[in-house]
Order: structure tokens, then sequence, then C-alpha cells
């Protein structure tokens, strides 16, 4: 059980600096075009859009993309949770 514990912590240690970056491009592209959006101005920011889908010039991603961000980002929300619920029941006993 606790080299199952130390893997997680590992694999969300190694993957939580990876998906900083595609994260972050999909937070600010989306908001910055929902901006655009919201002033009429769309047509000219559509690029925006683009990157927000991981259409990265001749390099598309678009198709895997968002199921790569999603699932990075599904592991690091679960992979998070269960390391302070671990922590936090710890805690708990040792006050107890």
């Amino acid at each position: 059980m606790a080299n199952q514990k130390l893997n997680v912590r590992r694999l969300h240690r190694f993957l939580a600096p990876i998906m900083v970056l595609p994260l972050l491009l999909t937070l600010t592209t989306g908001v910055l075009f929902q901006f655009a959006d919201l002033t009429d101005q769309e047509r000219q920011f559509r690029w925006l859009m683009a990157l927000h889908t991981g259409h990265f010039g001749a390099l598309n991603l678009s198709v895997i993309y968002p199921f790569l961000n999603a699932l990075g980002l599904l592991f690091l929300v679960v992979s998070g949770f269960s390391m302070w619920w671990q922590g936090r029941r710890r805690t708990d006993r040792a006050l107890s």
C-alpha cells in the first residue's frame, strides 16, 4: 500500500509540471476569445480558438489535444485529492 502511495505521488509530481503549459494555454486562449466574442471581434481572433483546440500551425493536435488535456487534469485532480485525503486521515489519527 505504501508503495502504491509513493507511485501516485511520483506520477503526480512528474505530470504536474508537464500539464501546466497546456492548461494555462487552454485557459488563457479560452478567456481571451470570450472577450473577443463579447466585443464582436471574434473574426479577428479565430487564431486564439485554433490554439485553444490544439492546432499549432503545422502541428495539428486538435483531434487528441482536448482528450489529453482532460485526462491529464482528471488524473491530477484525483491523485491530488487522494494525497490530500490520505494526509488528512493521518492527521486526524494523530490528533485522536
